[in-house]
């Protein structure tokens, strides 16, 4: 099954040789306007009930977002897209239990443009160094109290240090301004980044949302947003499902994809 699973990614990797790349270009909490094409691979799930989510595109096909965003005025360079089928993690039951990840399988194949890529998975033992500063996107709310992204609704970035889960578990720990702790606890599946201090963060609507680091001018998908205390607030960073962790489950599904197309 390892081997197997080896072929498999060996497999996927050859078969998307110019994933996480972007055009060469010159608000989440605290964040900015992102230059259009800066994200390619940036999705935009709107539900039947007005709820909003974010996701990656990795495949002409297929969407990575989280669990927990399916419990039940266009850009110019967008493409709407319906959805054929969503498959939460048989494990999922809440956020704060880890596995919330979600695999969204479009109703048909998406056409690559400059604004439209894939990103890199990353590889099942790819060192995510405390402090490296990678970059989360979406179109969540700007402030803690709810408040919406205004018009023209651009799509937001932010860049965030990544902090270790023990380190991360310490800070929830503190007592926040109410003088509690938090409940919550960093499991391995788990990923966390964010300021010790706030102000900037991931919030309400940025949820399945792409976290993402560069390495050889290529971009890995390394986490998508999953939960938080807040947002924005000192000593509680933001929460992201760790993608290494379900590598070979997000296989699992995408290599049937590739064996039909490729007669692997």
């Amino acid at each position: 099954l390892v081997s197997l699973m080896k072929n498999l990614s060996t497999l996927f990797s050859s078969l998307l040789p110019e994933c996480g790349m972007r055009q060469q270009l010159t608000r989440i909490m605290g964040g900015q306007n992102a230059q259009q094409g800066a994200w390619p691979w940036q999705a935009r799930i709107q539900g039947n009930d007005g709820g909003l989510c974010g996701g990656s595109l990795v495949t002409t096909k297929w969407v990575i977002s989280a669990a927990h965003c399916f419990n039940s005025v266009p850009n110019a360079n967008e493409v709407p897209m319906t959805v054929k089928r969503f498959m939460n993690h048989p494990n999922y039951t809440s956020p704060d239990k880890g596995f919330d990840i979600a695999l969204v399988e479009l109703s048909s194949d998406v056409n690559y443009t400059l604004y439209i890529q894939p990103v890199c998975l990353p590889s099942i033992g790819v060192s995510l160094l405390t402090g490296l500063q990678c970059w989360v996107t979406g179109w969540g709310n700007i402030a803690s109290n709810g408040e919406y992204l205004p018009e023209p609704n651009t799509l937001q970035e932010l860049a965030v240090p990544l902090i270790d889960n023990q380190q991360c578990n310490t800070l929830l720990q503190t007592p926040s301004s109410t003088g509690q702790s938090s409940s919550f606890v960093i499991l391995n599946d788990m990923l966390c980044a964010g300021y010790i201090d706030g102000s900037k963060d991931s919030c309400q609507g940025d949820s399945g949302g792409p976290l993402v680091c560069t390495q050889n001018s290529r971009w890995y998908l390394v986490g998508a947003v999953s939960f938080g205390e807040g947002c924005g607030q000192p000593n509680r960073p933001g929460v992201y499902t760790r993608l290494t962790t379900y590598y070979d489950w997000i296989l699992s599904y995408l290599s049937i994809e590739f064996s039909k197309k490729y007669h692997y």
